[in-house]
């Protein structure tokens, strides 16, 4: 089972029951995810992410993009739900991006931490980033990537940030060492509860709900 299944599992067997604005959730708190390019290959090959549409989201929180009719363009409907723009939102910070991976790439400093800050501005917001912080490190003339999400959808969210995370990592002109991701909280809908076990008895088809 690979690493994300095993939080998938963890979740369900050890998670303590609480009630958000959202909806009822499974839970647990402080949990981490280390993997290595060898766990995220498998993660890849045994669970289907939309790859196409992802990068194609990456690219665009990037440009800063914040009219979601763009990103329905490219095929990306799960941000309709925030109205016509999104408001102090991932493309307001990732916008920070691109220039701090040229840095990276320009100095490529061991002893330096480049970190991406995304969160709370005082701004007014209708999709708050449940991805909070991303840190960038040479270690040995590797990249160890590190990231602290505060909030994180284990069906939904989680296998996105990974793999946004993994995109993120292929634009360094290093070999990449690990992705940790350090989970504040990490929790299972109610009505995605049944489905998430039926994907760990290994049925493909599932497809989860998203709660907003």
């Amino acid at each position: 089972m690979n690493k994300y299944y095993q939080i998938l599992g963890k979740v369900l067997v050890n998670g303590k029951t609480q009630t958000n604005k959202k909806g009822n959730i499974i839970y647990l708190l402080n949990e981490q995810l280390s993997l290595t390019p060898a766990d995220l290959l498998d993660i890849f090959e045994s669970h289907g992410i939309a790859r196409k549409k992802l990068k194609n989201e990456l690219q665009l929180f990037m440009q800063g993009e914040r009219n979601v009719e763009r990103y329905r363009d490219v095929g990306i409907n799960w941000w309709d739900y925030c109205g016509s723009v999104l408001v102090n939102s991932y493309p307001t910070y990732f916008e920070k991006l691109p220039p701090l991976i040229a840095k990276i790439n320009r100095e490529k400093r061991n002893s330096k931490n480049y970190v991406l800050f995304l969160g709370e501005t005082g701004a007014e917001s209708n999709q708050a980033p449940c991805l909070s912080l991303v840190q960038f490190q040479i270690d040995e003339g590797e990249l160890v990537l590190s990231a602290y999400q505060r909030s994180s959808d284990a069906n939904l969210g989680l296998p996105v940030d990974i793999y946004h995370l993994y995109l993120m990592a292929r634009q360094i002109d290093l070999p990449l060492k690990s992705i940790t991701l350090n989970l504040g909280n990490v929790h299972i809908y109610e009505n995605n509860i049944e489905r998430t076990r039926r994907l760990l008895d290994g049925d493909e088809s599932v497809r989860f709900d998203l709660n907003v």
